[in-house]
């Protein structure tokens, strides 16, 4: 699950074919008010509502006759704060969780966009809207108004770390200026020792991976990681 991209593109399709090649059914979703199939406005897109759909997600999924537990979570930077909120509240359902350059809290979000982009941040701020054209489907304009930041100050996945207890694999990008390696360092450090947890660090890598040589070394580590569990 994603938000700024969507299912259907060539590098998110590549993450869920390595689950195929290990032998896993994978459900793939749009999150509401998303640039994918789902309904709803960019511009009404909210850390709290990005988690409630993986939650009607999992319900739904839980109701199919293919569905087995315990399953694994997979997302990238909305995607990866909603996966592991999850677990971090439901750890006996999830069997293991591979947040890709997860958004960790709305404070550091703020810090990460002050630090990297500060101008940009300003001007939104005192504007109320900001507007980029997206990386994944181009010549689409975005627009989010700085409620959306507001909003994301009422998460912080870091008040229940301590609760993850099944394998952790957060990878992240070495140039990734929205959710930085140092934050996801951060996090990492509060999840309990006794977790079997990883931080794979792609070198020169940015917030989402999509050079050639980059992605190969996203799925292959993606793929070790699967096939220890």
């Amino acid at each position: 699950m994603d938000w700024g991209g969507f299912q259907a593109q060539d590098n998110i399709q590549q993450i869920i074919n390595v689950f195929y090649k290990n032998n896993y059914t994978v459900v793939s979703f749009d999150a509401t008010n998303s640039i994918g199939e789902s309904g709803g406005k960019y511009e009404d897109a909210t850390l709290g509502k990005h988690y409630e759909d993986l939650v009607d997600v999992i319900n739904w999924s839980k109701k199919q006759e293919w569905f087995i537990k315990n399953f694994i979570l997979a997302g990238h930077s909305m995607g990866g704060y909603a996966v592991l909120r999850y677990a971090e509240e439901f750890p006996d359902e999830v069997k293991a969780v591979f947040p890709y350059a997860p958004v960790i809290s709305g404070e550091l979000s703020i810090e990460a966009h002050k630090k990297f982009e500060s101008e940009k941040f300003k001007i939104w701020e005192e504007t109320g809207w900001q507007t980029r054209i997206s990386k994944s489907k181009p010549g689409l304009e975005k627009k989010l108004p700085f409620s959306h930041i507001v909003e994301r100050l009422k998460h912080d996945l870091r008040l229940k770390a301590e609760n993850l207890n099944m394998p952790v694999f957060i990878i992240v990008g070495e140039k990734d200026e929205s959710c930085p390696p140092n934050h996801q360092k951060i996090f990492y450090d509060l999840i309990p020792k006794d977790t079997k947890k990883e931080l794979y660090i792609v070198k020169g890598a940015p917030h989402t991976i999509r050079e050639t040589e980059q992605v190969r070394e996203l799925l292959n580590s993606l793929d070790s990681w699967l096939k220890k569990l």
